[in-house]
């Protein structure tokens, strides 16, 4: 992945999750597992985004409230640490919604409706009267979240991408229109001087070589030595960025993907592990349910009888063996199944044993957590302020360049 020496000065990640009903196996494989590592390697906010609930669930919002604490019950008993990453919901920062507000101001309205999940969603929800201006939108309520904390990264699935696509077009159209500072050469030479005779004139002969003749080595050179430069304030970084690549100052960054490596987990029924499908297997779900959903799942449907030989890669049983059994086990499920050596029951109890001893110390973890709710809702409270002033600082600027900061003269 090539990142932009603009893009890699923001060291943050958020990611947020719609409080729609307990977490299950495909959201810690596609989700949280990921989250785990990055919450070491970046400052990371995470989110419970309630308002993005309502923009499928707006007629049944009773659960949303429940649902919002629960969630963050599995987040904490998995292993998300509040020591090392912000914690909070969407709609205590405010500031996510007047983002989003003045985006839509410049945001034409064919980006949103060229969104390839705006189509499909309507299609897999027809229960669901989802011609809303809050559907509509959400993918810029999405991009609002992301350049609210100025990310320069969001881990997010395959299907995700083309809304991470469509924050990246909107940053890059608001820094177009408004990134135009007052005095901006004068100030970008100031930062010039500042990096000493040496420096200045290798960031000069970068930046002629790279606007000249397009030399992408020369880009990344002198993207480099702005990196290097420990006495440069972080808008004099901004200010030498964007004159080396030809614009102004950047005010919006233009996030990356992260992508999960382990995006998808099959579920019960060999599709993607969804409550959609009704094919989950929740986090704190009880191990005689796990055991019965897991007894009656499909198998490879050349296997009629206990004698019959199957074929392991058929099965959605096999691909919950491949991410919960070991080796040994695995190797034992290929050969007995392919020669008729195991039923399939013996096959199937093998993967819930595993399944139910892997959930034990998240299961632990979080009865602990729902018997100290004020500890929960403590650390949400404090993650809550982090992101405000966070973000805060971000709508300060908005509001300047667009215009809105109505001083008493």
């Amino acid at each position: 992945m090539s990142v932009s020496g603009t893009v890699s000065e923001y060291q943050r990640v958020v990611s947020g999750m719609r409080p729609t009903g307990p977490l299950h196996l495909g959201h810690y494989h596609g989700v949280i597992k990921n989250w785990l590592k990055l919450q070491y390697e970046y400052e990371c906010f995470f989110f419970v985004a309630d308002w993005h609930a309502l923009t499928t669930h707006y007629e049944n919002p009773e659960a949303i409230e429940e649902n919002v604490w629960e969630t963050f019950i599995d987040w904490l008993a998995c292993g998300i640490n509040p020591g090392a990453c912000k914690l909070f919901i969407q709609s205590r920062v405010p500031e996510h919604a007047e983002l989003h507000l003045l985006l839509s101001m410049m945001t034409p309205l064919g980006w949103l409706e060229r969104v390839p999940t705006y189509k499909d969603q309507q299609e897999k929800l027809k229960e669901k009267d989802l011609a809303t201006y809050g559907f509509l939108g959400y993918p810029l309520l999405q991009s609002a979240d992301i350049l609210a904390y100025k990310a320069g990264f969001v881990p997010v699935g395959e299907d995700q991408v083309s809304h991470l696509e469509l924050t990246r077009e909107v940053a890059r159209r608001f820094n177009h229109l408004y990134g135009k500072e007052q005095d901006f050469e004068e100030k970008v030479q100031a930062a010039v001087t500042k990096m000493g005779k040496k420096n200045a004139s290798i960031y000069l002969d970068s930046l002629k070589q790279y606007q000249e003749t397009g030399n992408t080595e020369a880009l990344e050179r002198g993207q480099a030595l702005i990196s290097s430069q420990g006495n440069l304030s972080l808008s004099d970084r901004e200010r030498l960025y964007g004159y080396l690549e030809g614009r102004s100052k950047i005010i919006l960054p233009e996030p990356h993907p992260i992508l999960s490596a382990n995006a998808k987990l099959a579920g019960l029924d060999g599709q993607k592990m969804s409550k959609s499908y009704n094919n989950t297997i929740a986090l704190r779900e009880e191990p005689e349910s796990i055991e019965k959903k897991i007894r009656i799942m499909p198998t490879d449907p050349a296997r009629v009888r206990r004698t019959d030989k199957g074929n392991p890669e058929k099965c959605p049983v096999w691909s919950l063996h491949k991410v919960y059994s070991s080796q040994e086990t695995q190797q034992w499920v290929m050969q007995g199944c392919t020669t008729a050596g195991i039923g399939c029951l013996e096959c199937k109890k093998s993967v819930s044993d595993a399944i139910i001893e892997s959930l034990k110390p998240i299961q632990e973890r979080a009865l602990e957590y729902q018997s100290n709710m004020r500890l929960v809702k403590e650390i949400v409270r404090e993650g809550c302020e982090a992101a405000r002033d966070v973000a805060e600082e971000t709508l300060e600027e908005v509001r300047e360049v667009m215009g809105l900061v109505h001083r008493d003269k």
